[in-house]
């Protein structure tokens, strides 16, 4: 074997920062995640009740959501900790990894502002303005990913 072809370029050190970035927010997408699931009613109270929203209403909307929901937040979330742990490893299936979020993002973000809008959540234009930037942050390191992987940074 060519020790040429298996050589892997050095890792830039802006590899390491967005790496790092974007492990700690995605981990708060984890923490957000878990404590919604595990209905902690003063997080979810901190969350909603500034927009208006008592935390028992909120409550029961997160609680009803359909499987398909659930699925779609669930791997929204934990593909995106995943694509920033292998952007870390730095595995080329981090890309794939993160378009994967972006599927579960987007579905999500249809049911919660399309399918089945929840009027005071809807109300206010920060949660939609948070979902934005949820999107446009994803896609972000999906683009990263791929332009790693295409410099031979990410294997």
């Amino acid at each position: 074997m060519n020790e040429s072809s298996s050589a892997r370029a050095p890792a830039p050190v802006h590899l390491w920062i967005v790496g790092v970035l974007s492990l700690l927010w995605n981990c708060v997408g984890a923490y957000d995640y878990i404590a919604t699931k595990l209905v902690d009613r003063a997080y979810i109270a901190s969350m909603t009740e500034p927009m208006g929203v008592d935390a028992d209403s909120a409550i029961a909307y997160f609680t009803g959501f359909p499987l398909w929901m659930n699925v779609a937040w669930a791997v929204g979330v934990w593909a995106a900790l995943a694509g920033s742990v292998l952007l870390l490893l730095r595995s080329r299936y981090a890309f794939h990894a993160f378009v994967l979020s972006l599927a579960g993002i987007v579905g999500a973000a249809y049911y919660q502002f399309v399918a089945n809008p929840y009027p005071g959540l809807t109300d206010s234009a920060i949660p939609m303005a948070f979902s934005v930037a949820i999107v446009l942050i994803t896609a972000g390191l999906a683009w990263y990913a791929r332009a790693m992987t295409g410099k031979g940074i990410l294997r």
